[in-house]
């Protein structure tokens, strides 16, 4: 079992007693403990757990209650600037099967930039230095999260804080998504459904 009892290292822009509230939030989720015990024994470089997996556990709790089945699949963020290739996010999925059997959705943000611009549309954009990087950019701030098992505890990586995903508030992150963007996985994610309590900040025009 991780240990949970204290944070370890927490990024610049996180709050240290807010990172104890969303670790004593995230130690009520024994699957989530034990996903992260899976990915740091994985061996892949630099990876965490972040996005939307973080939000759906804390905003599930703050709505009345949270169970693994809804969750859609666990992001694990990793770096590794060698292997650029899609077999290689093949390859981290199969290492972490290997460890759990849960639903992960591994890719390697070292690897972002080949394939973000075909995806999404717009021009090129740079390569990630680091996974905190990469974080930064996600789409909203309340996903802008990351955890992952350390030495000395679990490590909080939220380049833009973590209120925002503590207090409800869904809130589009302008770094990389557009608004249109924005809107589309707002009315996707349906949050009058699974989060009626979260309150809306809507994407600028």
């Amino acid at each position: 079992m991780a240990n949970v009892s204290k944070a370890g290292h927490v990024c610049e822009g996180a709050d240290p007693a807010e990172a104890a509230e969303l670790l004593s939030r995230l130690r009520q989720e024994p699957w989530l403990m034990r996903a992260l015990d899976a990915v740091a024994a994985s061996g892949l470089p630099e990876a965490w757990v972040g996005a939307g997996v973080i939000r759906d556990v804390v905003w599930g709790q703050l709505c009345g209650g949270f169970d693994l089945e809804d969750v859609a699949d666990i992001d694990v963020a990793y770096f590794d600037p060698d292997d650029l290739s899609k077999d290689r996010d093949r390859a981290a999925q199969a290492a972490l099967i290997k460890r759990a059997s849960l639903p992960w959705e591994a890719t390697n943000q070292a690897a972002v930039h080949t394939w973000y611009h075909t995806y999404f549309g717009g021009a090129p954009v740079a390569a990630f230095a680091s996974v905190h990087d990469a974080v930064a950019t996600w789409p909203e701030t309340a996903t802008c999260v990351a955890v992952r098992q350390g030495r000395d505890g679990i490590e909080v990586c939220a380049p833009h804080g973590l209120r925002d995903l503590l207090a409800g508030i869904w809130r589009p992150n302008p770094v990389r998504v557009t608004a249109a963007i924005s809107r589309s996985r707002l009315t996707r994610q349906q949050r009058r459904r699974w989060w009626p309590a979260v309150t809306v900040v809507p994407p600028s025009t």
